[in-house]
């Protein structure tokens, strides 16, 4: 039978419907827990399965924590079924690091016979979230994911996102997948214990985001820096929230949630702040790591794309008041550190796309790197470092090492 040209080719575009459900809570163990139960649906008349997963440093910091929800779950005992125990993993890049682990975990999720209409419910930093959210995400083809951050990093910017990975081969989340949390909820309480170094580091995120897309964010950020270092939780929850809701946005109406576009803005500074992770062996956490990224990538902005010296001045002011290190003894192996740019680019994939800014409120992608000028701005951050950290006692022991 004969064919014609537009049988043998059919492109058809085609959009799949996502919800992706934000809540904030004071206390969701307690107080608030009906907001966790409202976002567990039972699936016509079968109760839900529901498996809990928490971060082993979240449980040694917070108080009673696993007696919560362990409460939690025979308190709804009538609202779905969780067999077998509360299951915890390490915490930190710890977990990101052992793919064995994902094997674990999903050998509990199949032996509590979870499927696609389970729930798991995971309550921990970044990290965890990354590599629960992953097993999660292959276990069935996907299984309902519910994120509690208990980060300010992961509530301000990572626990929002729509990815999950591990790392492997030496590379930082090289073995992942893009899946859709079924809800996020960012719980004030939740925060109370995380380690002061933790809990500014996460602001490093709203700055980026900030400079991003919004002015006013990063002025807000700026002139509350040192009250954010001092955890004044009134300054800190709103800042919080608005960084949350930009990356909501970001991913839910900036047209590219699966990144398969050439940018990825929303990882600005990240091109060597993963490098630096993996060649410190994560001695910088995340957020610190995110912090000289994005003062590298400003002060080399203002050399190569017009973006103002003192925009760029008030970023290091900003992110050294928040108590972030700015320099640290990986940064200046800069011959390495450019070998991120290449596995920034294998990443994505394509020709290399790095997102800079040609003002606040303006970024822009570029294709290339000018390695000259890339010194110079890393000379340049660890010159401010320098000369911050002599005024300031108080400056994170890390900077500099």
């Amino acid at each position: 039978m004969p064919h014609s040209a537009d049988d043998r080719r059919l492109d058809v575009e085609f959009a799949v419907p996502f919800v992706h459900r934000l809540r904030f809570t004071d206390d969701v163990l307690s107080v608030d827990q009906d907001v966790l139960l409202d976002v567990i649906e039972a699936s016509g008349d079968r109760i839900p399965r529901v498996q809990f997963w928490l971060d082993e440093c979240v449980v040694e910091a917070v108080p009673g924590l696993l007696d919560r929800v362990e409460h939690f779950r025979e308190a709804n005992a009538d609202r779905f079924l969780s067999p077998g125990n509360v299951q915890t993993v390490p915490g930190g890049e710890a977990v990101k690091n052992d793919i064995h682990i994902i094997e674990r975990m999903l050998k509990c999720m199949n032996f509590a016979d979870l499927d696609r209409r389970s729930y798991v419910v995971v309550i921990g930093g970044g990290a965890v979230l990354d590599a629960v959210g992953f097993a999660a995400a292959i276990a069935h083809r996907g299984i309902r994911l519910i994120r509690i951050p208990t980060t300010t990093l992961a509530q301000a910017d990572s626990g929002i996102g729509v990815k999950n990975a591990v790392n492997l081969f030496h590379k930082k989340n090289w073995v992942g997948s893009f899946a859709v949390p079924w809800a996020v909820i960012n719980d004030a309480a939740l925060l109370e214990t995380l380690p002061d170094r933790d809990f500014v580091g996460g602001f490093s995120e709203a700055v980026k985001v900030s400079l991003l897309k919004e002015r006013e964010l990063f002025d807000d950020l700026c002139n509350h820096a040192e009250q954010i270092a001092q955890r004044d939780w009134p300054t800190c929850a709103p800042l919080i929230r608005r960084s949350a809701v930009h990356h909501l946005n970001h991913i839910t109406r900036g047209g590219d949630p699966f990144e398969a576009l050439e940018a990825r803005p929303l990882d600005y500074g990240h091109w060597s702040a993963h490098k630096l992770e993996v060649m410190t062996d994560f001695e910088l956490r995340h957020g610190e790591a995110v912090g000289i990224g994005v003062a590298v990538d400003t002060v080399y902005s203002s050399l190569a794309h017009g973006l103002s010296p003192d925009d760029a001045d008030r970023v290091l002011h900003c992110l050294a008041n928040l108590g972030l290190p700015l320099d640290h003894a990986a940064l200046h192996r800069t011959d390495e550190l450019f070998d991120g740019l290449e596995e920034f680019r294998q990443h994505l994939g394509g020709r290399l796309t790095v997102t800079m800014l040609e003002g606040v409120g303006q970024p822009i992608d570029v294709h290339e790197i000018d390695e000259v000028k890339m010194r110079r701005a890393i000379e340049s951050v660890a010159e401010f470092a320098a000369e911050h950290c002599s005024t300031r006692p108080e400056c994170p022991t890390v900077c500099g090492e």
